[in-house]
């Protein structure tokens, strides 16, 4: 009995200094301990200058093609909005506006999506997957044709992923890890052919009318900008069987 309770306390203490946060998992990898030293004290000075703790981080990213821009907005979970915090440029981009179809379009897409996976080993130094297909492109694109990997990465070259350089990376890298080790689970990712004003979505859906799979998606943004821009929170949405969304 008394070499149970002497046991039993190491072995609950053994188990706490065993349970690796996923920050401290994502540590072990030389690329993000390198953008911690680098952006670290950049991140925790902006998340305190707009009253955000790194221990209840939430963030959502919003991308412009056209501006080249991808917005930083932050909150603290128990906070009810977001407020804006940062904005990366976009170094290169290829394509034009308008949503991925298929394979080597060299298309950078077009809708809802959220990071699905963070890559220590780039080849352009850091990156971050999105999920690409989506529900939607899966049924609008080209069935088998659809392609893949698709990333927000580093340096300033782009076939189908948004770059925007080694140094910045490093910080939405630092960004992204820090919400994920506070507790967020999804990290939206929605991308924009440009800031849907009212004045910018007449001229765009004036000039490509005759495209019914681009008017369609750009009506369905246009709703999550709208949204957004007036209150701050993200949209629910929700892909239907027709390839469209039900935002809300």
């Amino acid at each position: 009995m008394r070499l149970l309770l002497f046991i039993a306390p190491l072995l609950f203490l053994f188990s706490i200094q065993t349970s690796a946060s996923f920050r401290e998992t994502q540590l072990n990898y030389t690329r993000i301990r390198e953008a911690y030293s680098s952006k670290e004290k950049l991140v925790t000075k902006t998340l305190a200058d707009h009253s955000i703790s790194r221990d209840s981080l939430r963030i959502n990213l919003l991308a412009y093609k056209t501006e080249k821009k991808i917005e930083l907005w932050a909150k603290n979970k128990s906070d009810s909005v977001f407020s804006l915090i940062k904005e990366f440029p976009i170094c290169d981009i290829s394509g034009d506006i308008g949503p991925k179809r298929r394979y080597r379009d060299l298309q950078v897409p077009e809708g809802f999506y959220h990071i699905s996976k963070l890559n220590p080993y780039s080849k352009y130094y850091l990156s971050m997957e999105i999920n690409y297909p989506n529900a939607s492109d899966s049924i609008r694109g080209v069935r088998g044709h659809l392609g893949n990997q698709i990333y927000i990465h580093g340096a300033c070259i782009s076939s189908g992923c948004l770059a925007i350089t080694d140094e910045k990376i490093k910080e939405l890298f630092v960004y992204c890890v820090e919400a994920f080790n506070s507790g967020q689970e999804q990290i939206g990712f929605t991308i924009f052919p440009a800031r849907l004003t009212d004045a910018k979505y007449a001229v765009l859906t004036s000039n490509y009318r005759k495209n019914k799979d681009i008017i369609s998606l750009w009506a369905d943004l246009k709703k999550y900008y709208d949204l957004y821009t007036q209150k701050k929170v993200q949209p629910k949405v929700s892909f239907l069987s027709d390839g469209t969304h039900d935002v809300k």
